[in-house]
């Protein structure tokens, strides 16, 4: 799939940003340690997820042990600040070796040459490969990465609050105002610009499900119409204080865990994250009950950095994870994830989560969070997309002006 080539700021950055950047500062390659083994570092914000985090730490285990000249450690860097401190790593000729970065992070790294191709280390077709996802692995004609996880959204929620889940906008919103008393929510979604990139994916559902698009891959459409009247429906859930106000993801998928959240639009990693947290929650899931069925989908590629002396061995990484028995222990591990190839769920596993069939379902209609046409450019565009909305959200500004606002910011950065 094609990308709009343009150099990304963020590439040339150095070390600016201090204490964050500090975080992975060293983790790259060590190289032969002198007793023959060249030592790696794989960064992804999962390692530090409460449920998937100890389990694909175990996975990580079984690579090292399968090994006796490349071993891997896992480097957990939190979501909020994940691309940013990996891109100005990266940008500055440093980092960890392997890297999971979503989409926007994905496309800027491989837009500014940071992300060293995969043509020569892996032969695509030898692989049933996910077509798909797969298709955003490539660009002009080049791989740069190969699906880690490819997990769509969908609504979340507590069976026992919702006997019946809602099945169109009007009941999700009757639903999250009739749940919410004392200290028990309707409803949760992200939405300050500390967590930027999360509000981003959670409005991302509201855009496109009411019919909207950041672009018709030519030009940007932030304040299109549909948009306005989707976000409308964001913002009009957030007045109506149906949502924990200020809370952060981890607190507030904490409450879901605990039954104080009836409902919440998440990906399918979030099964086995939940499960972590409270095995006897009685939970289930649906498709998103918009208008219109699109939803977001957390495309999650590996990488290997063009910055490490370590790419051969960092490659031999890759193709232990693409050998199908590995791919189905990620998968059970991811939960209602995809992997990078086809695989078949177990009948143990649907009889455990008979809605895994409901994500599998969402496949065609999903779309990675990412502005089609100006890829190399999403985390630029989201930010002023996210700051305006966030303005709107706190009563800065009217939503309409906001969007206009975001169309002419957004618009000037990509000229």
């Amino acid at each position: 799939m094609g990308n709009q080539r343009s150099h990304f700021g963020i590439a040339r950055a150095t070390c600016a940003l201090g204490l964050v950047a500090a975080l992975l500062t060293g983790c790259g390659s060590d190289g032969d340690s002198g007793d023959g083994v060249t030592k790696l570092t794989f960064a992804a914000s999962t390692f530090g997820d409460p449920g998937r985090g100890p389990l694909l730490t175990k996975w990580l285990d079984e690579f090292n042990q399968s090994q006796t000249k490349v071993q891997v450690s896992a480097a957990a860097v939190p979501y909020p600040t994940f691309g940013q401190t990996v891109l100005t790593q990266m940008g500055s000729g440093k980092g960890p070796d392997l890297v999971r970065f979503d989409m926007p992070e994905f496309e800027a790294a491989s837009d500014a040459g940071l992300v060293a191709p995969l043509d020569k280390v892996i032969d695509a077709s030898k692989y049933d490969l996910l077509k798909q996802p797969d298709q955003f692995m490539v660009h002009d004609g080049v791989r740069h990465g190969v699906i880690f996880e490819a997990s769509n959204y969908a609504m979340f929620y507590n069976a026992d609050l919702i006997p019946t889940p809602p099945t169109t906008y009007e009941q999700f919103t009757a639903t999250a105002k009739s749940l919410t008393k004392g200290d028990v929510f309707g409803l949760a979604f992200r939405q300050t610009e500390a967590e930027e990139a999360g509000v981003w994916q959670d409005i991302f559902n509201y855009v496109y499900g009411f019919g909207g698009a950041w672009s018709d891959g030519k030009n940007l459409t932030i304040n299109s119409p549909e948009n306005l009247k989707g976000l409308q429906a964001f913002k009009d859930l957030y007045d109506a204080n149906v949502i924990p106000r200020g809370a952060d993801a981890a607190t507030f998928r904490r409450m879901f865990a605990e039954g104080k959240v009836g409902m919440e639009l998440n990906n399918g990693g979030y099964v086995t994250a939940t499960r972590g947290q409270n095995a006897k929650l009685n939970f289930s899931v649906a498709p998103i009950p918009f208008p219109v069925r699109k939803q977001g989908a957390i495309l999650a590629p590996i990488v290997i950095n063009e910055a490490s002396e370590g790419k051969e061995e960092a490659g031999t990484f890759i193709k232990w994870a693409l050998e199908p028995q590995n791919q189905v222990k990620l998968q059970e591990i991811l939960g209602a994830s995809s992997v990078a190839t086809t695989t078949q769920r177990s009948a143990e596993t649907l009889k455990q989560t008979p809605f895994l069939t409901v994500f599998d379902g969402l496949t065609e209609t999903s779309l990675p969070q990412i502005v089609l046409g100006f890829e190399a450019k999403t985390p630029d565009i989201r930010k002023v997309v996210v700051q305006n909305v966030v303005a709107a959200l706190q009563g800065k500004a009217d939503l309409k002006s906001a969007l206009d606002r975001a169309q002419q910011q957004a618009t000037e950065l990509v000229r």
